[in-house]
């Protein structure tokens, strides 16, 4: 799957000017960029509105790639400035980027915000960082970031992950895979379905991999939704070690079943991918970092859809690590 083999909603130019005249006009009536709760009032209000077409196009996933591409936002390489050397050293970098992503998923559901990352941004800046090469996280660069399901270890986790691309002049690959393409036996489904591991915070959660509230859970990694499989998976944070030797093997088997299946989305400035969280586990290729203000820049929302019901219900009980998650319309 290249960047033109992936669904792709082709945003009409007019419909593109109307998203970043509308972010703009909101930055200006908030006089702040910060996701206030007076900001996301706006941003509510002005997705409500947004034209027909611009809602058509962003209708629920539906395929079993679980996934789309939304193409032709305006993004300026030379307006936008420096890749920041960091999340924390963005600031209001790409403000107006970051208002355009926030009415998309508020057109799509409630963006969430999570106390204990990035300072409880609504839309995070996903870019290499100094000192993180190696981590399993946005930040690394030259490991390959493991295909995951994003804040697996979370059951208020999002149901859709957006990431808007900013910069990416080395063509650096996304990686997707859908639970619904994959072929298992019968066994391994069964195995994998019971609540035998947990999944551990990754280490953008430095506050929740110390907290000491109770036992980490034990979870599942497949269930069925109403409409087919749907999965949890983040074996860089799962404690395979601690399984029997036959759920390391269905665990395997899975693995390389998602390997089998994982394509490329190779992002341009100005395309947004959607995914969703139930379905896809997504990851990016190794690269080299240089740190010159040239750097892969992408920003990041999730994004949670009133009324799903693609959980088991169990999850309810769990204490995710003491992690809280903030609802925009809430916040």
């Amino acid at each position: 799957m290249t960047t033109g083999a992936a669904p792709v909603r082709q945003l009409d130019p007019a419909d593109a000017t109307t998203l970043r005249r509308t972010a703009e006009n909101i930055l200006a009536a908030t006089g702040t960029p910060a996701a206030t709760p007076h900001l996301l009032a706006h941003v509510a209000e002005s997705a409500a509105a947004l034209p027909g077409t611009v809602r058509h196009h962003l209708r629920p996933v539906d395929t079993d790639d679980g996934l789309f591409v939304l193409r032709g936002l305006h993004v300026d390489d030379a307006e936008l400035g420096p890749t920041p050397a960091g999340w924390a050293a963005a600031g209001d970098s790409g403000a107006v980027h970051d208002v355009v992503l926030l009415l998309l998923a508020t057109a799509m559901g409630n963006p969430i915000a999570w106390e204990g990352q990035q300072d409880g941004r609504f839309v995070h800046n996903i870019v290499p960082a100094p000192g993180h090469e190696t981590e399993q996280t946005g930040a690394s660069s030259t490991v390959l970031l493991s295909p995951h399901t994003e804040d697996a270890f979370h059951p208020g986790r999002a149901h859709l992950l957006m990431l808007s691309c900013m910069r990416n002049h080395d063509r650096i690959a996304t990686t997707a895979a859908s639970i619904r393409h994959v072929r298992l036996d019968a066994a391994d489904i069964e195995l994998l379905s019971r609540p035998l591991l947990p999944i551990l915070p990754d280490a953008a959660y430095t506050d929740a991999r110390a907290f000491d509230g109770g036992r980490p859970p034990a979870v599942p990694t497949l269930f069925r939704a109403d409409d087919g499989p749907t999965l949890r998976f983040d074996p860089a944070y799962t404690p395979l070690d601690d399984a029997s030797p036959a759920h390391r093997a269905a665990y395997g088997r899975l693995s390389d079943e998602l390997a089998r299946v994982s394509g490329a989305v190779r992002l341009a400035p100005g395309e947004v991918l959607v995914v969703d969280n139930d379905l896809v586990v997504h990851g990016r290729v190794p690269f080299q970092a240089r740190y010159d203000g040239t750097d892969r820049w992408l920003k990041r929302a999730s994004v949670r859809v009133p009324a799903r019901r693609t959980r088991p219900l169990a999850e309810r009980s769990e204490h995710g690590y003491g992690q809280a998650a903030v609802e925009a319309h809430a916040a």
